[in-house]
C-alpha cells in the first residue's frame, strides 16, 4: 500500500496525475533496477526502447504505487522497491523483454525486477522465460508458412507434371533420334 500524506500537495497530486496518463497509455509495464549504469549505457538502452515506441522513466515509487492503485492493476509493490524505472510498452512486450535480457550481457548493473503484461505480474526469472518466447511477428510468420505450406506443395506437384511430360517426350525423341 502505499503511504498517503495528511497534507495533500497539489505539485504531488500533478505528478501522479501525470504518471497515471503516461501509465495508462500502455497495458505492459517491465520494471528495472538501473543502479551501476553509467548515462552511456543507459542513453543505449533508451536509443533501443525508443526505436519500439518504449518509453523508459524513473519513477517515485511511492506516485508509481498510488498510480498503479488507482488504475487498479494487480499489486505491483514489491518492484517499487530501491531505485526503479520503468519501461512502458504500448505493444510488442515480449520484444522490450529481449532487448533487457539482451542489454544485461553488456551491462549486468542492469536488473530486470519484474512485469506486469497483459494484467499478470511477472517475477525476474518469468520475465526473462518470457523474453525467450517468439514474438508477435515471429508466431504470425509461422503460422503463415504453415498455412502456405499446402498451397506451395500443390503448385509444386501442378508444376511437375507438363515437365516430366516434356521430360519423356524429349526422352523418346532421344531414343528414335539414336536408332
Amino acid at each position: 500500500m502505499a503511504i498517503i500524506a495528511k497534507k495533500i500537495q497539489d505539485n504531488k497530486v500533478k505528478a501522479i496525475g501525470e504518471l497515471k496518463e503516461s501509465l495508462g497509455a500502455a497495458q505492459d509495464y517491465i520494471f528495472t533496477d538501473y543502479r551501476g549504469l553509467t548515462v552511456e549505457q543507459i542513453t543505449a538502452l533508451r536509443k533501443q526502447l525508443r526505436a519500439k515506441n518504449v518509453h523508459y522513466t524513473v519513477v517515485k515509487n511511492n506516485f508509481a504505487k498510488i498510480a498503479f492503485e488507482q488504475l487498479e492493476t494487480p499489486d505491483v509493490s514489491p518492484y517499487l522497491v530501491g531505485p526503479t524505472a520503468v519501461a512502458i510498452t504500448p505493444r510488442d512486450s515480449n520484444e522490450v523483454a529481449k532487448i533487457f535480457f539482451d542489454f544485461l550481457k553488456e551491462a549486468p548493473a542492469l536488473k530486470v525486477k519484474g512485469a506486469l503484461i497483459s494484467g499478470v505480474v511477472y517475477d525476474n526469472t518469468k520475465t526473462e522465460a518470457f523474453s525467450k518466447l517468439p514474438g508477435k511477428l515471429e508466431l504470425i510468420s509461422m503460422l503463415m508458412s504453415v498455412m502456405n505450406a499446402p498451397a506451395r506443395n500443390l503448385a509444386a506437384a501442378l508444376n511437375d507434371v507438363p515437365s516430366r511430360v516434356v521430360r519423356t517426350v524429349k526422352a523418346v525423341a532421344d531414343k528414335k533420334s539414336e536408332q
